[in-house]
């Protein structure tokens, strides 16, 4: 399972890449392995302002559909347009071409606050 050391992660199996005040946000390596083959996302959210912990989106799997937690507090301003078409890139590449929004956070301080990756690992097993 891949867990990289230069992101921050949540409880909920999101990841986070921060720069300056605007984050990347996706599913981890060990969720995506659960859901098993994703064949949909639904992120329809763009351009409103979120609390950390809001739904802003969901993601389909042959065996399940599950929600899609907001890390941060913030804005999304963008939904990974390939995710559309190839829904699938998320098991292929949940943290490279799998990504799923980018949004200008209120407080970037908040994505530090999140979890490592040896705090992740501990709860992943």
């Amino acid at each position: 399972m891949n867990i990289p050391d230069k992101l921050r992660y949540t409880k909920d199996h999101e990841w986070v890449s921060l720069e300056g005040n605007v984050a990347t946000i996706g599913i981890t390596d060990f969720a995506q392995g659960e859901l098993g083959d994703i064949v949909y996302v639904e992120i329809e959210t763009v351009g409103k302002a979120l609390e950390a912990e809001a739904i802003f989106g969901t993601v389909e799997a042959v065996k399940t559909v599950s929600d899609l937690f907001l890390p941060v507090s913030g804005t999304i301003n963008e939904v990974n347009p390939a995710l559309s078409s190839t829904p699938e890139l998320v098991n292929s590449d949940p943290y490279g071409d799998g990504w799923m929004i980018k949004m200008t956070v209120n407080n970037p301080a908040d994505v530090e606050a999140l979890l490592d990756a040896a705090g992740y690992k501990t709860i992943v097993g």
